[in-house]
């Protein structure tokens, strides 16, 4: 999150209403849910995620042992067991 003073970006008149209600603290103003996108999917993490897991769970199913995936896909056999016993996909 960054810091903008509002004496830079906001009339004088907005600031003087905002004043109102909040002096000297800092407030943060979020942005329209419109506005909102879900983790990694600008970057296309949670799309490689998704996949890693996806592969993760066919290799589970067709026996290959979890401390195995742990160490062809460098994760916790915590980690693993909770990919392949998820309900997700």
């Amino acid at each position: 999150m960054k810091y903008t003073n509002a004496k830079k970006v906001l009339p004088e008149k907005l600031i003087l209403e905002i004043q109102q209600y909040i002096q000297g603290e800092t407030i943060y103003i979020p942005k329209p849910e419109m506005e909102y996108h879900q983790w990694g999917s600008k970057s296309g993490s949670r799309r490689w995620l998704d996949r890693r897991n996806a592969a993760i769970r066919c290799d589970f199913r067709n026996n290959v042992k979890i401390e195995q995936l742990a160490k062809e896909y460098f994760l916790s056999t915590e980690t693993i067991k909770k990919i392949v016993y998820s309900g997700n996909k």
